[in-house]
């Protein structure tokens, strides 16, 4: 559904939502059988289409790396649906009894989008939703138009279109789909949208996920095998997306004596990764759009970081890129230290001590993802103890959201819920009580007239005293 084809507005909305509320009552989506071919159907997708996948995110922005939707996903879902019930125990105040915990659909949820990674962004999330049973529709970014356009073709073509559905747009048709009553709402981007998102939410009690961002922070130990981490921290850094990911190294914090040694070496790897001349390499990521790249200018423009670079710097306005940029102890008080960067700028804060330093990240919003290199196993236990995160890694940066079996997602400030894999099924399902009793062991106790004899035994049942239910049963 493309904003040209048509006006979306609030009406077209509450119309879009009632035909999927109408397709989700007739429950074909919470059969096995639909959600596994719906499944497949993606998958098929992502597989016909990879070189169009690839282009639509150039298209965007050349040089702008996008991932692709893995089968380990799909396989994932497949072991979620494949044992639905899970059996729990019951206890002797319900006896004789049988419990489970039913996973059912949520309903008709939406999914917002974000640019840099436009397809995997877009897709992640709709499997979840779609392996929990529910109608979904995907409201893709408008700053990546080519993907979303393609987005809207593919998914129509492969996808059951009366239960999922995708809207092309920008504010106005996002404004629309927010003022309606969502199910669940999941929102990747930023901070300032997602109080929008929130707010929005709020007035229908509808539950949220929001996948936020934040100053993820280096931290560097002396104690480290230094090549290995500078290597890991560049990939970890302009090798995604030149920093414009919310789990990209956002700053380094290291001790004064290090510091010197680890910017030698970051500047000798960055040379053999990307030449002396890093703007025409064509490995490193142009910037996404100009109202980006003067975000990032106004950073590197500010009085208070004068004389702070100390390797890179350079800009090409024409072709959006700009260097990796390595700054030293810019001040506090600085924009590049209070705003999250997303982008090429790498601040180096130095301290005496790395154990002191957590206290002063814990001191600020916490972020989507924390990171730690170092050689220290009793630094590593503090590290993991202490340093408050949405995600952590030791001795690496952003792989821990490459492995299904972890969930992904923020706190606080970062943004609430998780998904991948198995937990994305969970974000899209409420998790519902059943309990089963015969007519048998009809207890006469929880009936009145409520003599001190059964009030001795409901204590008893209550408390899960043995001895006192059969002192209560025995009348002594």
């Amino acid at each position: 559904m493309a904003p040209e084809d048509e006006v979306f507005d609030t009406q077209a909305a509450r119309t879009l939502v009632n035909q999927l509320r109408g397709t989700f009552s007739t429950c074909k989506t919470k059969s096995y059988e639909w959600r596994i071919s719906q499944l497949k159907n993606l998958l098929k997708l992502a597989n016909d289409h990879e070189q169009d996948i690839i282009d639509s995110s150039y298209l965007t922005s050349p040089n702008l790396h996008s991932k692709h939707m893995s089968p380990r996903s799909f396989l994932c879902f497949r072991s979620c649906l494949a044992d639905l019930l899970d059996k729990v125990k019951t206890s002797i105040t319900t006896f004789p009894s049988s419990a489970e915990v039913f996973p059912e659909p949520l309903g008709v949820v939406l999914v917002i989008s974000a640019w840099n990674y436009p397809f995997l962004l877009s897709l992640d999330p709709v499997i979840g939703a779609i392996a929990a049973g529910n109608a979904v529709v995907l409201k893709p970014s408008e700053i990546s138009p080519a993907t979303s356009s393609l987005l809207a073709k593919l998914v129509g073509e492969y996808m059951d279109s009366s239960a999922v559905k995708v809207v092309e747009g920008a504010v106005p048709e996002t404004s629309a789909l927010l003022e309606q009553k969502w199910d669940k709402i999941f929102y990747t981007g930023n901070g300032k949208v997602g109080r929008i998102v929130l707010a929005a939410a709020a007035k229908h009690l509808t539950p949220v996920a929001l996948e936020l961002g934040g100053k993820c922070p280096v931290f560097v130990d002396s104690n480290t095998n230094l090549k290995v981490t500078t290597r890991r921290i560049i990939a970890g850094k302009w090798g995604l997306n030149n920093g414009q990911a919310c789990v990209s190294a956002d700053h380094i914090i290291t001790t004064k004596d290090f510091a010197p040694k680890l910017i030698d070496a970051l500047k000798v790897e960055l040379e053999k990764f990307y030449g002396n001349d890093p703007l025409k390499s064509e490995d490193l990521s142009c910037i996404v759009s100009s109202n980006h790249f003067a975000r990032l200018e106004k950073l590197l423009d500010d009085d208070k970081i004068s004389g702070k670079i100390v390797h890179g710097g350079q800009r090409d306005q024409n072709h959006l890129k700009i260097s990796p940029t390595i700054l030293l102890d810019a001040p506090e008080d600085s924009l590049i230290m209070n705003e999250e960067i997303f982008g090429p700028l790498l601040p180096i804060v130095t301290v005496d001590s790395l154990e002191d330093s957590f206290n002063m990240v814990n001191s600020k919003e916490k972020p989507l993802a924390a990171y730690l290199f170092t050689n220290d196993k009793k630094l590593k236990e503090e590290f993991v103890r202490n340093v408050s995160a949405g995600g952590l890694l030791i001795n690496d940066i952003a792989l821990h959201l490459a492995n299904p079996y972890l969930p992904f997602g923020g706190v606080g400030e970062s943004g609430m819920g998780a998904y991948h894999g198995k937990f994305s099924f969970d974000t899209f399902t409420h998790k519902k009580a059943v309990l089963y009793r015969s007519f048998a062991g009809d207890a006469s106790a929880r009936y009145p007239p409520y003599t001190p004899a059964k009030l001795r035994l409901l204590r008893a049942l209550l408390s899960g005293n043995i001895i006192g239910i059969i002192r209560a049963l025995l009348g002594w």
